[in-house]
């Protein structure tokens, strides 16, 4: 499989480029700039590992087009990572394409840390109806960056899905072909007193049935297993608030354990 990665300027120029069978790394000497992004294209739809950042989760994910674009962040966008990524004038990017065995061993299927509101190559990926004030650090992505820091709220690594108070909010996870799942893993916010949480939510799957999660106080891990079933996306509904004066419930991530067919 071929593999490309670039960096581009705003104007479309190339500042940096490695292109490999299977396996590349890409060390880029410069600051980068507003407007620059890293463009990935393989020559085939695969999986692949990738850490394009280091001071992000590595994550192997679905590659379903042939190109990807990941934004640099900037001003407020940079508030959903680490204060020291993407700064400086070295940068180490590392692609490959992901082993057999990786592909088809158990692991958390909803992982993506590159995830943004503009990708629809790179999957999972995350959508949902409504985002606090429109504001990165509650953006949907947060909930599949790895990041499970839960016990305060905002910037990173305390980032989150924030509702904006709406009950009728909603995230649908994407994986982009269809997978092999067994267990929803749900993190809440917990920055108690500040945050409420929910005692019930839903699940509807992809093949139509839908099951209802009971839910308690805790920023721990809240694991739900079923019949392991065949599916390409779930979505997160129907959030019931617990009697709490807090009007702020939040999930700070959610975790689908499976595989690949």
């Amino acid at each position: 499989m071929k593999l490309s990665l670039k960096v581009v300027d705003k104007a479309g120029q190339v500042r940096a480029e490695a292109s490999a069978d299977d396996e590349l790394i890409l060390v880029y000497g410069k600051e980068y700039q507003d407007g620059d992004q890293l463009i990935l294209t393989a020559s085939e739809s695969a999986h692949v590992y990738v850490s394009l950042e280091a001071a992000m989760v590595p994550s192997i994910v679905f590659l379903k087009e042939s190109s990807f674009g990941f934004p640099i962040p900037f001003g407020e966008k940079r508030m959903s990572y680490a204060p020291q990524a993407f700064l400086g004038e070295c940068h180490r990017l590392h692609v490959r394409r992901a082993a057999r065995f990786e592909i088809g061993a158990r692991r958390n299927l909803a992982l993506n840390s590159l995830d943004h509101h503009g990708n629809q190559s790179l999957y999972p990926h995350a959508i949902a109806n409504v985002e606090t004030r429109g504001e990165s650090p509650f953006a949907a992505r947060n909930a599949i960056d790895g990041e499970k820091a839960c016990f305060d709220h905002g910037s990173w690594p305390f980032t989150s899905w924030g509702i904006n108070r709406d009950p009728q909010a909603a995230l649908t996870l994407e994986f982009g072909r269809p997978v092999m799942a067994d267990e929803v893993v749900l993190y809440l916010r917990a920055d108690f007193p500040h945050d409420a949480w929910w005692e019930r939510v839903s699940v509807t799957f992809s093949d139509g049935e839908t099951v209802d999660l009971s839910l308690h106080k805790s920023g721990a891990a809240q694991r739900f297993s079923f019949v392991e079933r065949k599916i390409e996306w779930l979505k997160l509904h129907s959030l019931v608030k617990a009697d709490d004066p807090s009007p702020f419930p939040a999930l700070t991530q959610i975790e689908v354990w499976g595989r690949d067919l």
